[in-house]
């Protein structure tokens, strides 16, 4: 099994099933997993209705309550590297993330990257239908968290990833902190401090037009508070999996800032 996209989903009912036509539509071989935290909307229901549609390539996985973005992620990144996928993306369900951006990062991904961030923020990528007030926090955001953390990833926020398996192998997961807003920073800080090579590849990113904004105060604090809390703890804080007996090829000990970002 080579590839697949964990999509997490709270109360998607408005984009779920469109999501998941979108990404098999493309013909590209992914499969698809969704982690969906107890929607009472009825989301995971109508991901089940899909499994005769998409037959060993559709899959879900149901917690209960609303557990947090990076404890789904996780669960699902464990879920993945347990049935063998070399290649693991991550991203929305509302189609904040155009589907047909997949096959560019995947392709970074085999062309020597080891993490694959789809970015607002290098030259070629967007944001659409963002007030200026929520761009201005977005990029402020960014750089704030490459002035302490020194992190060379010009969109460290962003949400739309795809990684090798050997990257999510080699970080101590139980080692992530943060569940929120925080939680995409420090998985790419694990992985730039671990030395795979991240490459930022542009995307446009497009607000949502349907359902609700997972977007709140508390997620906003642990993401300014989380990077301080991140760049403190990284004194300390050894994020390689003690499990794991592999070996960081050499080709990929290399400085990101080489590999133009």
């Amino acid at each position: 099994m080579e590839k697949i996209v964990i999509i997490p989903t709270y109360n998607e009912k408005e984009n779920i099933e469109a999501i998941i036509h979108a990404v098999f539509s493309l013909h590209k071989g992914f499969h698809v997993l969704i982690i969906d935290d107890g929607s009472p909307d009825g989301t995971a229901l109508l991901v089940k209705n899909l499994f005769p549609k998409y037959p060993g390539q559709l899959f879900l996985e149901e917690r209960r309550g609303k557990l947090g973005l990076g404890t789904a992620y996780i669960h699902g990144f464990r879920w993945c590297l347990n049935k063998g996928y070399r290649f693991i993306f991550e991203m929305d369900a509302d189609f904040s993330h155009n589907p047909s951006d997949l096959e560019r990062l995947y392709q970074a991904c085999t062309n020597g990257a080891d993490v694959a961030v789809g970015s607002r923020y290098v030259k070629g990528g967007a944001v659409e239908n963002w007030p200026s007030n929520r761009i201005a926090l977005s990029k402020g955001a960014s750089l704030y968290t490459r002035i302490i953390t020194w992190m060379p990833v010009q969109d460290p926020t962003a949400g739309f990833v795809g990684y090798r398996r050997e990257v999510l192998e080699m970080i101590n997961l139980d080692k992530i902190s943060f569940v929120g807003y925080a939680f995409q920073i420090e998985m790419k800080f694990a992985a730039w401090k671990l030395g795979f090579l991240i490459k930022e590849v542009p995307i446009t990113f497009v607000d949502r037009k349907l359902g609700a904004s997972k977007m709140n105060k508390g997620i906003i604090k642990e993401g300014v508070l989380g990077v301080l809390q991140l760049r403190w703890q990284s004194l300390f804080k050894n994020y390689r999996s003690q499990v794991s007996n592999k070996v960081i090829p050499a080709e990929i000990l290399v400085n990101t800032q080489d590999a133009g970002l």
